[in-house]
Protein backbone atom coordinates (compact mmCIF):
# COMPACT_ATOMS: atom_id res chain seq x y z
CA UNK A 1 0.00 0.00 0.00
CA UNK A 2 1.44 3.80 -1.29
CA UNK A 3 1.83 5.88 1.76
CA UNK A 4 -0.67 8.47 2.75
CA UNK A 5 -0.49 11.40 1.21
CA UNK A 6 2.42 13.92 3.04
CA UNK A 7 1.48 17.24 5.15
CA UNK A 8 0.89 20.40 3.89
CA UNK A 9 4.87 21.53 2.82
CA UNK A 10 6.63 24.21 4.40
CA UNK A 11 9.23 24.44 1.52
CA UNK A 12 9.20 27.94 0.04
CA UNK A 13 7.47 27.44 -3.52
CA UNK A 14 10.80 27.28 -6.21
CA UNK A 15 11.09 30.26 -8.48
CA UNK A 16 9.72 29.42 -11.85
CA UNK A 17 12.54 31.85 -13.86
CA UNK A 18 13.05 29.94 -16.71
CA UNK A 19 11.61 27.42 -16.31
CA UNK A 20 9.30 26.15 -19.93
CA UNK A 21 5.86 27.64 -20.09
CA UNK A 22 3.73 24.92 -21.93
CA UNK A 23 1.61 25.88 -25.40
CA UNK A 24 -1.59 26.94 -25.09
CA UNK A 25 -4.29 27.88 -27.53
CA UNK A 26 -5.08 31.50 -27.84
CA UNK A 27 -1.34 33.00 -29.02
CA UNK A 28 -2.87 35.19 -31.18
CA UNK A 29 -0.25 37.93 -31.08
CA UNK A 30 2.48 35.31 -31.80
CA UNK A 31 0.27 34.36 -34.72
CA UNK A 32 -0.41 37.79 -36.02
CA UNK A 33 3.54 38.18 -35.42
CA UNK A 34 4.36 35.14 -38.11
CA UNK A 35 1.93 35.92 -40.57
CA UNK A 36 0.62 39.69 -40.46
CA UNK A 37 -2.62 40.91 -40.24
CA UNK A 38 -3.97 42.18 -37.12
CA UNK A 39 -6.31 40.87 -34.83
CA UNK A 40 -9.37 41.58 -36.44
CA UNK A 41 -8.32 40.00 -39.00
CA UNK A 42 -7.82 36.52 -37.76
CA UNK A 43 -10.70 33.58 -36.99
CA UNK A 44 -9.05 32.09 -34.15
CA UNK A 45 -10.27 28.79 -33.27
CA UNK A 46 -7.32 27.45 -31.08
CA UNK A 47 -8.98 27.53 -27.96
CA UNK A 48 -12.30 25.49 -26.42
CA UNK A 49 -13.80 28.90 -25.60
CA UNK A 50 -17.56 28.71 -25.98
CA UNK A 51 -17.50 32.10 -28.69
CA UNK A 52 -20.83 33.36 -27.79
CA UNK A 53 -20.31 34.65 -24.30
CA UNK A 54 -23.22 34.93 -21.69
CA UNK A 55 -24.10 38.72 -22.25
CA UNK A 56 -22.72 40.61 -19.04
CA UNK A 57 -25.14 42.25 -16.77
CA UNK A 58 -24.61 45.94 -15.19
CA UNK A 59 -23.44 45.21 -12.11
CA UNK A 60 -23.16 47.30 -9.11
CA UNK A 61 -20.72 49.94 -7.99
CA UNK A 62 -19.99 48.31 -5.13
CA UNK A 63 -18.40 45.05 -7.39
CA UNK A 64 -15.88 47.85 -8.32
CA UNK A 65 -15.22 50.02 -5.54
CA UNK A 66 -15.05 47.85 -2.44
CA UNK A 67 -12.94 45.22 -1.32
CA UNK A 68 -14.98 41.70 -1.99
CA UNK A 69 -17.34 40.67 1.65
CA UNK A 70 -18.22 37.54 3.02
CA UNK A 71 -21.74 37.72 0.93
CA UNK A 72 -20.85 37.84 -2.03
CA UNK A 73 -18.39 35.43 -2.21
CA UNK A 74 -21.25 33.65 -0.14
CA UNK A 75 -23.91 34.12 -2.87
CA UNK A 76 -21.57 32.92 -5.82
CA UNK A 77 -20.74 29.86 -3.93
CA UNK A 78 -24.27 29.40 -3.75
CA UNK A 79 -25.21 29.89 -6.85
CA UNK A 80 -21.97 27.12 -8.01
CA UNK A 81 -23.29 24.59 -6.20
CA UNK A 82 -26.90 24.63 -7.35
CA UNK A 83 -25.56 24.99 -11.09
CA UNK A 84 -22.90 21.90 -10.70
CA UNK A 85 -24.72 19.73 -8.25
CA UNK A 86 -22.42 19.62 -5.52
CA UNK A 87 -23.65 17.98 -2.52
CA UNK A 88 -23.96 19.58 1.12
CA UNK A 89 -20.95 17.58 2.46
CA UNK A 90 -18.45 18.75 -0.59
CA UNK A 91 -16.38 21.88 0.74
CA UNK A 92 -15.98 24.51 -1.99
CA UNK A 93 -12.82 26.66 -2.41
CA UNK A 94 -13.71 29.82 -4.95
CA UNK A 95 -10.36 30.36 -7.00
CA UNK A 96 -9.84 33.19 -9.42
CA UNK A 97 -9.55 30.56 -12.82
CA UNK A 98 -9.89 26.62 -12.49
CA UNK A 99 -5.56 27.63 -13.96
CA UNK A 100 -4.70 29.18 -10.19
CA UNK A 101 -6.13 25.85 -8.48
CA UNK A 102 -4.10 23.73 -10.92
CA UNK A 103 -0.89 25.52 -10.25
CA UNK A 104 -1.62 25.97 -6.26
CA UNK A 105 -2.55 22.65 -5.19
CA UNK A 106 0.61 20.53 -6.68
CA UNK A 107 2.79 23.11 -3.49
CA UNK A 108 0.19 22.37 -1.11
CA UNK A 109 1.30 18.52 -0.53
CA UNK A 110 4.65 17.93 -0.08
CA UNK A 111 7.04 16.11 -3.25
CA UNK A 112 5.13 12.37 -3.71
CA UNK A 113 4.62 10.31 -7.05
CA UNK A 114 2.12 11.39 -9.23
CA UNK A 115 0.29 10.22 -11.81
CA UNK A 116 -1.37 12.28 -15.06
CA UNK A 117 -3.67 10.42 -17.61
CA UNK A 118 -2.40 11.90 -20.93
CA UNK A 119 -1.95 13.08 -22.98
CA UNK A 120 -3.88 15.87 -21.65
CA UNK A 121 -4.18 19.50 -20.69
CA UNK A 122 0.01 19.90 -20.05
CA UNK A 123 -0.35 22.07 -17.25
CA UNK A 124 -1.54 19.81 -14.75
CA UNK A 125 2.20 17.61 -15.04
CA UNK A 126 4.23 20.60 -15.44
CA UNK A 127 2.66 22.13 -12.29
CA UNK A 128 2.74 19.18 -10.18
CA UNK A 129 6.62 18.73 -11.39
CA UNK A 130 7.45 22.56 -10.70
CA UNK A 131 6.41 22.16 -7.76
CA UNK A 132 9.26 18.73 -7.07
CA UNK A 133 6.68 15.91 -7.31
CA UNK A 134 7.75 12.69 -9.24
CA UNK A 135 5.20 12.82 -12.67
CA UNK A 136 4.69 10.05 -14.81
CA UNK A 137 2.55 10.20 -17.96
CA UNK A 138 0.34 7.15 -17.64
CA UNK A 139 -2.29 5.88 -20.05
CA UNK A 140 -4.15 3.09 -18.14
CA UNK A 141 -5.38 4.56 -14.21
CA UNK A 142 -4.36 0.37 -13.28
CA UNK A 143 -0.88 1.17 -14.69
CA UNK A 144 0.65 3.11 -11.59
CA UNK A 145 0.17 3.09 -8.08
CA UNK A 146 0.81 6.52 -7.47
CA UNK A 147 -0.14 8.43 -4.34
CA UNK A 148 -2.04 11.14 -6.51
CA UNK A 149 -3.71 10.62 -9.89
CA UNK A 150 -4.22 13.51 -12.60
CA UNK A 151 -7.69 13.09 -14.74
CA UNK A 152 -9.32 15.70 -16.89
CA UNK A 153 -12.61 14.41 -17.91
CA UNK A 154 -14.05 15.22 -20.51
CA UNK A 155 -10.02 14.84 -21.62
CA UNK A 156 -8.71 17.39 -23.28
CA UNK A 157 -7.70 17.42 -26.54
CA UNK A 158 -9.35 14.09 -27.29
CA UNK A 159 -13.01 14.34 -25.75
CA UNK A 160 -12.34 11.24 -23.60
CA UNK A 161 -15.05 10.37 -21.23
CA UNK A 162 -14.98 8.26 -18.07
CA UNK A 163 -18.15 7.29 -16.16
CA UNK A 164 -19.17 9.09 -12.71
CA UNK A 165 -19.10 4.93 -11.30
CA UNK A 166 -15.70 4.89 -13.14
CA UNK A 167 -14.73 8.21 -10.99
CA UNK A 168 -16.08 6.91 -8.30
CA UNK A 169 -14.11 3.51 -8.16
CA UNK A 170 -10.95 5.53 -8.47
CA UNK A 171 -11.52 7.51 -5.80
CA UNK A 172 -12.30 5.10 -3.81
CA UNK A 173 -8.93 3.00 -4.16
CA UNK A 174 -7.17 6.52 -3.91
CA UNK A 175 -8.58 6.83 -0.45
CA UNK A 176 -7.75 3.45 0.17
CA UNK A 177 -4.50 4.21 -0.40
CA UNK A 178 -4.38 7.12 1.73
CA UNK A 179 -3.74 9.35 -1.45
CA UNK A 180 -5.89 11.29 -4.02
CA UNK A 181 -7.69 11.47 -7.20
CA UNK A 182 -8.26 15.13 -8.79
CA UNK A 183 -10.58 15.37 -11.62
CA UNK A 184 -10.48 18.36 -13.88
CA UNK A 185 -13.87 19.12 -15.34
CA UNK A 186 -13.59 22.19 -17.02
CA UNK A 187 -15.74 20.98 -20.01
CA UNK A 188 -18.18 18.84 -18.36
CA UNK A 189 -20.76 21.66 -18.62
CA UNK A 190 -21.08 19.99 -22.25
CA UNK A 191 -21.53 16.76 -20.68
CA UNK A 192 -23.12 16.97 -17.56
CA UNK A 193 -23.73 13.32 -17.47
CA UNK A 194 -20.34 12.45 -17.34
CA UNK A 195 -19.52 15.04 -14.01
CA UNK A 196 -18.33 13.41 -11.03
CA UNK A 197 -19.98 16.35 -8.96
CA UNK A 198 -22.21 13.86 -7.18
CA UNK A 199 -19.24 12.12 -5.12
CA UNK A 200 -17.23 15.23 -4.72
CA UNK A 201 -16.76 15.35 -0.64
CA UNK A 202 -16.06 11.98 -0.47
CA UNK A 203 -12.56 11.11 0.67
CA UNK A 204 -9.76 10.55 -1.65
CA UNK A 205 -11.61 13.33 -4.45
CA UNK A 206 -11.30 16.74 -5.54
CA UNK A 207 -13.33 18.38 -8.57
CA UNK A 208 -11.83 21.05 -9.64
CA UNK A 209 -14.55 23.50 -12.57
CA UNK A 210 -13.64 26.15 -14.61
CA UNK A 211 -16.35 28.69 -15.72
CA UNK A 212 -15.03 30.76 -17.88
CA UNK A 213 -14.89 28.04 -20.80
CA UNK A 214 -18.42 27.26 -21.16
CA UNK A 215 -20.12 30.76 -20.48
CA UNK A 216 -17.54 32.09 -22.79
CA UNK A 217 -15.89 34.90 -20.34
CA UNK A 218 -12.29 33.35 -19.54
CA UNK A 219 -10.97 36.91 -18.74
CA UNK A 220 -12.70 36.90 -16.03
CA UNK A 221 -10.91 34.35 -14.59
CA UNK A 222 -12.86 32.54 -11.98
CA UNK A 223 -12.86 28.66 -10.90
CA UNK A 224 -14.00 26.63 -8.35
CA UNK A 225 -12.56 23.20 -6.53
CA UNK A 226 -14.97 21.07 -4.56
CA UNK A 227 -13.64 18.62 -2.35
CA UNK A 228 -12.88 17.34 1.32
CA UNK A 229 -12.92 19.78 4.02
CA UNK A 230 -9.38 19.76 5.26
CA UNK A 231 -7.66 19.94 1.56
CA UNK A 232 -10.00 22.80 0.00
CA UNK A 233 -9.28 24.98 3.94
CA UNK A 234 -5.93 24.65 2.65
CA UNK A 235 -6.95 26.30 -0.79
CA UNK A 236 -8.63 28.82 0.64
CA UNK A 237 -5.89 29.60 3.38
CA UNK A 238 -3.14 29.42 0.50
CA UNK A 239 -4.85 32.11 -1.48
CA UNK A 240 -6.21 34.39 1.21
CA UNK A 241 -8.57 37.07 1.77
CA UNK A 242 -9.92 38.85 -1.70
CA UNK A 243 -8.41 36.20 -4.45
CA UNK A 244 -11.57 36.82 -6.14
CA UNK A 245 -12.41 40.04 -7.72
CA UNK A 246 -15.40 41.56 -7.06
CA UNK A 247 -17.20 41.73 -10.34
CA UNK A 248 -16.08 38.15 -11.09
CA UNK A 249 -18.18 37.21 -7.73
CA UNK A 250 -21.04 39.49 -8.85
CA UNK A 251 -21.40 38.05 -12.82
CA UNK A 252 -20.25 34.37 -11.21
CA UNK A 253 -23.22 34.65 -9.50
CA UNK A 254 -25.75 35.71 -12.25
CA UNK A 255 -24.70 33.49 -14.85
CA UNK A 256 -24.39 30.68 -12.78
CA UNK A 257 -28.08 31.08 -11.76
CA UNK A 258 -29.26 31.60 -15.20
CA UNK A 259 -30.22 27.71 -16.26
CA UNK A 260 -32.08 28.67 -18.84
CA UNK A 261 -29.32 30.71 -20.93
CA UNK A 262 -27.14 27.53 -20.05
CA UNK A 263 -29.71 25.12 -21.63
CA UNK A 264 -29.87 27.03 -24.38
CA UNK A 265 -26.33 27.68 -24.81
CA UNK A 266 -25.92 23.28 -24.45
CA UNK A 267 -28.14 23.48 -27.57
CA UNK A 268 -26.35 25.90 -29.91
CA UNK A 269 -22.96 24.26 -28.72
CA UNK A 270 -24.39 21.19 -30.01
CA UNK A 271 -25.33 22.17 -33.48
CA UNK A 272 -22.24 24.58 -33.75
CA UNK A 273 -20.28 21.28 -33.57
CA UNK A 274 -22.02 19.39 -35.78
CA UNK A 275 -21.75 22.87 -38.44
CA UNK A 276 -17.97 21.99 -37.92
CA UNK A 277 -18.11 18.32 -38.41
CA UNK A 278 -19.73 18.91 -41.80
CA UNK A 279 -16.79 21.14 -42.64
CA UNK A 280 -14.19 18.69 -42.15
CA UNK A 281 -15.71 16.22 -43.51
CA UNK A 282 -15.80 17.87 -46.65
CA UNK A 283 -12.44 18.25 -46.34
CA UNK A 284 -11.22 15.04 -45.63
CA UNK A 285 -10.66 15.28 -42.08
CA UNK A 286 -12.28 13.41 -39.82
CA UNK A 287 -12.36 13.90 -36.25
CA UNK A 288 -11.06 11.99 -33.57
CA UNK A 289 -12.22 13.46 -30.71
CA UNK A 290 -13.46 16.45 -28.83
CA UNK A 291 -16.64 18.03 -26.75
CA UNK A 292 -19.43 20.39 -28.41
CA UNK A 293 -16.72 23.13 -28.07
CA UNK A 294 -13.74 21.84 -29.72
CA UNK A 295 -12.87 18.87 -32.57
CA UNK A 296 -9.71 17.06 -32.64
CA UNK A 297 -8.30 15.89 -35.84
CA UNK A 298 -5.72 13.90 -36.59
CA UNK A 299 -3.30 13.92 -39.99
CA UNK A 300 0.47 13.26 -40.62
CA UNK A 301 0.81 17.02 -42.48
CA UNK A 302 -0.88 18.67 -39.24
CA UNK A 303 1.86 21.55 -39.04
CA UNK A 304 1.59 22.24 -42.70
CA UNK A 305 -2.21 22.69 -42.73
CA UNK A 306 -1.75 24.93 -39.60
CA UNK A 307 0.65 26.88 -41.49
CA UNK A 308 -1.49 27.36 -44.43
CA UNK A 309 -4.55 28.19 -42.61
CA UNK A 310 -2.47 30.62 -40.77
CA UNK A 311 -1.78 32.27 -43.93
CA UNK A 312 -5.30 32.59 -44.03
CA UNK A 313 -5.11 34.47 -41.10
CA UNK A 314 -7.10 31.75 -39.06
CA UNK A 315 -5.96 30.35 -35.86
CA UNK A 316 -6.17 26.60 -34.85
CA UNK A 317 -4.76 24.74 -31.86
CA UNK A 318 -1.06 22.53 -32.29
CA UNK A 319 0.41 20.14 -30.04
CA UNK A 320 4.32 20.14 -29.83
CA UNK A 321 3.72 16.60 -28.25
CA UNK A 322 1.16 15.39 -30.36
CA UNK A 323 2.74 16.64 -33.76
CA UNK A 324 -0.19 14.71 -36.16
CA UNK A 325 -3.24 16.61 -34.34
CA UNK A 326 -4.93 19.75 -34.89
CA UNK A 327 -7.98 20.94 -32.80
CA UNK A 328 -10.39 23.25 -34.32
CA UNK A 329 -12.79 25.48 -32.35
CA UNK A 330 -16.03 26.53 -33.01
CA UNK A 331 -16.36 29.10 -35.35
CA UNK A 332 -18.52 32.26 -34.20
CA UNK A 333 -20.34 33.07 -36.89
CA UNK A 334 -21.66 32.01 -40.41
CA UNK A 335 -19.03 34.41 -41.61
CA UNK A 336 -15.72 32.46 -39.98
CA UNK A 337 -17.61 29.07 -40.86
CA UNK A 338 -16.97 29.92 -44.75
CA UNK A 339 -14.02 31.42 -44.26
CA UNK A 340 -12.49 28.20 -42.77
CA UNK A 341 -14.26 26.02 -45.59
CA UNK A 342 -12.82 28.13 -48.30
CA UNK A 343 -9.42 28.02 -46.26
CA UNK A 344 -9.43 24.35 -46.17
CA UNK A 345 -10.35 23.49 -49.53
CA UNK A 346 -7.40 25.94 -50.31
CA UNK A 347 -4.81 24.32 -48.32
Amino acid sequence: MSPALPPISDRPVADQGGNPVADHGGALDRAIARFGGVRGDWVDLSTGINPWPYPVPAISADAWTRLPDEAALEGLAIAARGFYGAPAEAALCVAPGSQALIQLLPRLIAPISVAVMGPTYAEHARCWALAGHAVEMIDDVDASSAPVLVLVNPNNPDGRVWSPRQIAALAERQAVRGGLLVVDEAFAEVVPDASAMAEAGTPGLIVLRSFGKFFGLAGLRLGFAFGPTGLTQRLNAAFGPWAVAGPALEIGRIALSDRAWAGATRDRLKAAARALDAILHAAGLEPVGGTDLFRLVRLADAAGLADRLGRHHILVRRFADQPDRLRFGLPPDEAALMRLRAALVDA
